[in-house]
């Protein structure tokens, strides 16, 4: 039996089976071509002349298979239109499987879920440019297997940058470029998988992540999280901690200094590292940023960022900063992971940074999202009495607190749901679902900017009925 390929204007392979003869073999191939579909109904084949001299065979060979499978129904030949796969009414269908679950379903009406910047302020212009300038200069080595860590251009311009502006310290050879935060946290998490290991997460938190981390081997604590943060003294003897200081989600609180220098120092007496997820890191509106916690112990904080909520999801770029200690982990880690960032994707950003293109990038976008902050805190003060706002110093989110007993959660996503309102109920992302207070976690950077205003009074509405 042997392989073969015919150009039909798209590639087709036939499989030939030689032992039922030339012609019977290239008469079953085609047959069976057509039954399993990947001829469809329509499909044009080439003249005997064509498939004859693309397989090698007598043009009066395939001339007479054409002849076979038009009598037989399985090809229509008239003039002018040459020789095509005939229709198949009542061909039984193939099995039906339900598509792939979706990381986040669409929704009829308001979207104001959390976890989405606002995807029409995408830089299209500054992209489009850069990705030609990249493409114009770069050397043809680009196109290979590269470098698993990342591309030497963005680690250099991410290590400049995140010094600037996050007061990260660290140099190229300590960043590996993730695809994506999920990405990132599962190599951290791999490269702790030792027998018996665990991990500690913020609660509330996304659960996604400490399922991962479960799925993956290691034991899942969760540590609650109070106004300054997290509870650093329940944390015992974790091998890793994962929090998010600048801007906790969901709850939106900053992890005070007093907590900071708390979670530095039990680091450092367990042997163990901080996993420090930098969200919402560059989004800050009433007061300056808060730097990393990273720059006050570098050897024992894994620092986190992406460019997700900054510039976009779809890009699947994000980066560890890692301690020395670890890098070597990290890269056994990754050894064996083909989840890599695009090449060109990585050149594009780093020409993005080192021409400020990023830095204008969010200048607008924190005044457009400070904006919708503002709008919404005006419209809940007026509308909402007894309700209260939290986690609106920063970021791209808050939390409605309404008040009421917890049970009342379901009823009120019901009627945000009635009201064309799609949100996320603050237990979603607690550890014990019923110790969670009545609120709703609001995306308020996700709708565009016309719809933005009627989400709000759409909300509202349905909030306070």
């Amino acid at each position: 039996m042997s392989d073969q390929w015919a150009r039909i204007g798209l590639d087709l392979h036939l499989r030939i089976d030689r032992a039922r003869g030339l012609r019977g073999g290239l008469e079953h191939a085609l047959r069976e071509a057509v039954r399993s579909g990947r001829l469809s109904p329509g499909n044009r084949l080439p003249s005997s002349r064509v498939l004859a001299l693309e397989l090698g065979v007598a043009r009066g060979t395939v001339t007479q298979v054409y002849e076979q499978l038009t009598a037989e129904g399985f090809l229509t030949s008239r003039p002018r239109s040459g020789v095509r796969v005939a229709p198949r009414p009542g061909a039984a269908p193939g099995p039906v499987l339900p598509p792939a679950p979706s990381f986040r379903p669409p929704v009829d009406g308001f979207d104001l879920r959390p976890g989405l910047p606002d995807l029409a302020t995408f830089p299209r212009r500054e992209w489009l440019a850069a990705t030609r300038q990249v493409l114009q200069s770069a050397p043809h080595s680009v196109f290979g297997y590269g470098d698993p860590t990342g591309h030497a251009d963005l680690r250099q311009a991410l290590a400049e940058y995140l010094g600037r502006s996050r007061g990260v310290i660290t140099t190229p050879e300590h960043i590996i470029v993730c695809a994506g935060y999920t990405h990132a946290l599962r190599i951290v998490c791999r490269a702790l998988s030792r027998a018996g290991a665990s991990i500690a997460f913020e609660d509330p938190a996304l659960p996604d992540y400490p399922a991962m981390a479960a799925e993956i081997g290691l034991r899942v604590e969760h540590i609650a999280v109070d106004q300054a943060g997290l509870v650093v003294g329940a944390l015992g003897d974790a091998a890793a901690a994962v929090v998010t200081p600048a801007h906790q989600f969901p709850l939106g609180v900053t992890l005070a200094p007093q907590r900071r220098l708390q979670l530095l120092d039990w680091a450092r007496r367990n042997g163990s590292l901080v996993v420090e997820d930098d969200y919402d890191g560059e989004f800050r509106y009433d007061r300056q940023p808060v730097g990393a916690l990273q720059a006050l112990a570098p050897g024992d904080v894994v620092y986190a960022g992406t460019v997700s909520k900054s510039v976009a999801p779809a890009l699947r770029i994000a980066w560890l900063a890692a301690p020395t200690r670890v890098v070597p982990a990290l890269r056994e880690a990754l050894r064996h992971d083909e989840a890599h960032v695009n090449v060109i994707d990585q050149l594009v950003l780093a020409h993005l940074i080192r021409r400020g293109d990023l830095d204008r990038h969010l200048r607008r976008c924190r005044a457009r999202y400070r904006h919708r902050r503002d709008h919404l805190g005006r419209v809940v003060a007026a509308r909402l009495p007894g309700a209260r706002l939290s986690g609106i110093a920063a970021g791209l989110h808050a939390v409605l607190h309404l008040p009421g007993p917890a049970r009342d959660e379901a009823r009120l996503l019901d009627r945000l749901r009635e009201n064309g309102v799609a949100v996320d109920g603050l237990s979603t992302f607690y550890h014990r679902p019923e110790e969670a207070p009545l609120g709703v976690v609001i995306g308020y950077a996700t709708p565009q900017q016309h719809e933005y205003e009627s989400a709000v009074d759409a909300l509202v509405e349905a909030a306070g009925a």
